[in-house]
């Protein structure tokens, strides 16, 4: 009995000593570090935004109609390939050549006309002509008949001077008065003659004048009737949809049969993309970080189709129209893109990553560091939230730089690091450009490989060098 008992306390003591070796506490002991640190390394850093945008061609061009009517055939369909100048569909016609014919008959009516009017006119000319040349002889007989005129007056007046002196008869005297009033009435009919003469010649120049304005008359009809033929024509032209440009057809809004009507604007038939090789994405780029976006910057992005590809463009300009979508502003950045194997189709939502700075091997620290503050200080006024204090930092670098010509651009901040005591200590730095995650340092009095405190100690949790902390390990309950 009493070995049993020396068994039973024996047991005890080897249960007791093991039981404390395995549940004694897991938590540290006042000697544990008080702060989380980290390491200043050098690395890359690559500064960039992100945003979506949509995927769309440089240039799309509406095909429409000027005209009304059916639809009679369809030469192109979604993703045709099409030149510039062909059909791409065509309209009831049938009217308009009737038209088209009338107007080449009333045009050729008005082409004859005028002849007929330049047919008179030179009838009028030639009688014209002629009545100059009786003018002429008219002219030459008036002279005859005045000179005939003035031999009868001499030999009236010597037969008057004979019978005087009674050497002529009075019958001889009758006779030359006789010739002489014959000569009279000769030469009153010779001007007559020429008067009329004159007078045939004034209308054959009236007639003549009112051909030649007939003619003109004419030509003016036969302008406008050329002109109806070719608005007709044009008309007939146009029953024939022909793509403007070289491209491929990515929209259709019409079908066979149906009638389109031109009124105020004219209807859209087809969408045309002019080169799908080159294709633009317009991006919605929030008012904070358009003022980092430049021309000529690398943007890498993915889409939902090809999740495990990446593209790659360049900023062609940002626009300055703002846009405000419940009271958030937002600026339009249109990125240049190649798409030499068409992969990329418009509509497509784009993920972008933007960069506007790269950094290779630079000093760099984890943006932790940033955040932290001892117990009982207050951050400065230069760090931000703990989500966007690195950008904060970089925007407000380029205030300064811009406001007062610093050399560098930079920021002012402060890091803590263990002291000698192992409390705090505060180091000034300048501050660089940012990828979220790290920020590059540019002067300060640290060096590479210095520990930096990224925050406090947590019992019983580790943290990586960027703060995040990983999940202790379970602690079973005390049993002393």
């Amino acid at each position: 009995m009493r070995r049993v008992w020396v068994y039973l306390l024996m047991m005890l003591a080897v249960a007791g000593i093991a039981g404390f070796f395995l549940w004694q506490p897991t938590g540290g002991n006042a000697s544990d570090a008080a702060y989380r640190l980290a390491s200043i390394d050098r690395g890359p850093i690559t500064a960039s935004v992100r945003a979506t945008g949509t995927l769309s061609p440089v240039t799309t061009v509406l095909v429409g109609s000027q005209l009304s009517g059916q639809v009679v055939e369809i030469l192109a369909d979604y993703n045709t390939p099409v030149k510039q100048g062909q059909v791409v569909a065509r309209l009831y016609s049938e009217q308009i050549k009737s038209r088209r014919d009338a107007a080449q008959a009333d045009l050729a009516q008005a082409r004859a006309d005028r002849d007929t009017k330049s047919a008179q006119i030179d009838k009028a000319k030639s009688a014209l002509a002629r009545s100059e040349a009786l003018a002429d002889d008219l002219a030459a007989q008036r002279d005859r008949a005045q000179a005939q005129l003035a031999e009868a007056q001499r030999n009236f007046d010597r037969q008057a001077e004979l019978v005087k002196r009674a050497a002529a008869t009075q019958n001889a005297l009758d006779q030359s008065e006789t010739q002489l009033d014959i000569q009279k009435a000769t030469l009153a009919s010779a001007d007559a003659q020429i008067a009329s003469n004159h007078a045939e010649a004034a209308g054959l120049k009236a007639d003549i004048a009112l051909a030649e304005a007939g003619v003109k008359s004419a030509e003016a009809v036969i302008l406008q009737r050329q002109a109806k033929l070719r608005d007709i024509e044009i008309d007939l032209a146009r029953t024939d949809v022909r793509s403007p440009v070289d491209g491929v057809v990515v929209k259709r809004d019409i079908e066979l049969g149906q009638t389109v009507a031109a009124s105020l604007s004219a209807p859209t038939l087809f969408t045309i993309a002019q080169d799908l090789r080159e294709i633009d994405i317009y991006a919605n780029i929030d008012e904070a970080d358009v003022g980092r976006l430049k021309a000529r910057q690398s943007v890498s992005f993915t889409v939902n189709a090809y999740p495990n590809r990446t593209f790659g463009g360049t900023v062609r300009m940002v626009r300055l129209g703002a846009q405000t979508v419940q009271n958030v502003v937002t600026y339009t950045a249109v990125i240049g893109v190649t798409n030499p194997d068409q992969a990329l189709l418009p509509g497509m939502t784009a993920n972008l990553q933007i960069v506007t700075d790269e950094r290779e091997d630079v000093l760099r620290i984890p943006n932790a560091a940033l955040r932290f503050r001892p117990a009982g200080t207050s951050a400065p006024a230069s760090v931000r939230g703990p989500a966007s204090e690195a950008q904060g930092v970089a925007r407000t670098a380029k205030r300064k730089s811009a406001t007062m010509d610093a050399p560098d651009d930079g920021t002012d901040g402060r890091i803590y690091q263990p002291g000698p005591d192992n409390n705090p200590q505060a180091v000034a730095v300048r501050l660089g450009v940012t990828d979220g995650n790290y920020t590059e340092i540019l002067r300060g009095d640290v060096q590479e490989g210095a520990a930096i405190i990224i925050g406090g100690a947590r019992t019983g949790s580790t943290a990586d060098p960027n703060g995040s902390e990983r999940s202790p390990r379970p602690r079973p309950p005390r049993m002393f």
